[in-house]
Parts: C-alpha cells; structure tokens; sequence
C-alpha cells in the first residue's frame, strides 16, 4: 500500500457515521479461542468483507469507546457442501482480531439477558 493510499484510508476512516460503523462491524465471535483471547486483550469480530483495517479501526474505537493497537483480518473460505443432493456453497466469512490497549477490555458477557 503506497503512502498516499494509507493517508486517504485514514482519513475516511476518521469520518465515519455510526450506522457505517454497524455496517462494518457485523457481530463478535464469542468462541472458545476467542474467549481465550480476551484474556490476552484481543477481541474476535465478524465484520463486512469490504472493510479496511484503518475502517475497522476507527469503527471499533467509535463504537466501544476503547483504544485499538492493532487489526489484523483473515478470510475464512465458504465451504462447498451439498443440500438435497445439489452443490452449494457457504459464503465467505471476514474476521478481524482486534488487539486492545494495555487495561482497555470489551465485555459482551454483562450486554447478555
């Protein structure tokens, strides 16, 4: 990514609206791994497969109110599986592993009920 493209992630992702923030991210992953990193100040969210690290950034910092060190996404493939005896396939999945500040944490246990 050339300097030029860094600087113009940044600043459109500076100027985010609240419901481009929700479009970007889609739900957090609360698995055993996910889980176990959260004890390790990062947190797992499934998110749009568009979106930059430097959106995801700023919609996470947006959102929570917490200060992100680091974003780093994979690309989960869709699997191809068969329903009824015809092929399909499932979609692909985005997820981003958003690391935290020291001290800074999200709880999605106490938003539960």
């Amino acid at each position: 990514m050339s300097t030029r493209q860094v600087l113009r992630a940044r600043r459109t992702a500076s100027r985010l609206s609240r419901e481009t923030m929700f479009r970007i991210i889609l739900r957090p992953v609360i698995t055993e791994k996910a889980t176990a990193l959260g004890e390790r100040g990062q947190v797992v969210f499934r998110v749009a497969p568009e979106a930059s690290k430097p959106e995801i950034k700023a919609a996470i910092e947006g959102l929570f109110g917490v200060k992100v060190v680091a974003v780093n996404t994979l690309v989960t493939k869709g699997k191809v599986k068969r329903f009824r005896g015809r092929p399909g396939r499932r979609p692909d999945v985005k997820k981003a592993f958003v690391r935290l500040a020291e001290g800074q944490n999200i709880d999605f246990s106490s938003r539960l009920s």
